[in-house]
């Protein structure tokens, strides 16, 4: 049963918890300048000897901020919240939680097989939990908005997201050599979700199961 209330409450607080892991990126990068200064290096140095831990917080930047945009277009769905859709949330907001663990072993463990696998793997787990938010938002109808209902466009670009990232787990874990290359396959999303629109919406009278006018 839905909680007849606006979901600004935990709409905030996911905001804060979001914003408290994005904060938590940067920390070792801060780390690391007394360490580089007792060790003798130079500014520029600082730099180049951590150019893996620099470039996976600024992927993992991006990743957090990718989702958090995108549960913020699921949440202009949603009129009021029930349990599956906090409990749901609150598993969504573990994975954002968590990502910053993963982010600083891909600075430090860069060249070790199980890392990228833990990385995409948090990131598949997010976007899993999002297509579940999309599912109870779009199925619900105590809980979604009655004058903005999710739309096929998002619930297929939320499943062409997710399985992508499924694909990449799956070569990484095929080829390792491709380690976080593998991401790389989300590019296609825009031209999968097309491809299925064009499908859904240009079925024949037999494939949607209305009888042909004659």
């Amino acid at each position: 049963m839905a909680i007849s209330r606006e979901p600004d409450r935990l709409v905030l607080f996911t905001d804060a918890v979001v914003a408290i892991a994005v904060t938590l990126l940067v920390l070792p990068l801060v780390d690391v300048v007394p360490e580089a200064s007792e060790a003798g290096d130079s500014a520029v140095e600082v730099i180049t000897k951590h150019q893996s831990e620099i470039w996976s917080f600024l992927l993992s930047f991006v990743v957090i901020m990718r989702l958090w945009l995108a549960h913020h277009r699921i949440f202009q769905h949603v009129r009021a919240y029930s349990r599956p859709l906090i409990v749901c949330n609150l598993g969504w907001l573990l994975t954002i939680i968590v990502l910053p663990f993963p982010t600083e072993m891909a600075g430090v463990y860069s060249n070790e097989r199980f890392t990228p696998i833990f990385y995409i793997s948090t990131i598949l787990l997010a976007t899993g939990f999002q297509l579940g938010l999309m599912l109870i938002v779009g199925n619900d109808t105590e809980v979604a908005s009655k004058s903005h209902p999710v739309t096929p466009e998002e619930l297929a670009g939320s499943v062409t997201v997710t399985a992508l990232l499924a694909a990449a787990l799956i070569l990484v874990l095929a080829i390792p050599q491709l380690s976080y290359w593998t991401l790389l396959v989300l590019f296609l999303s825009s031209v999968i979700e097309k491809f299925w629109l064009r499908r859904f919406s240009h079925r024949t009278p037999i494939e949607s199961g209305t009888p042909a006018r004659k």
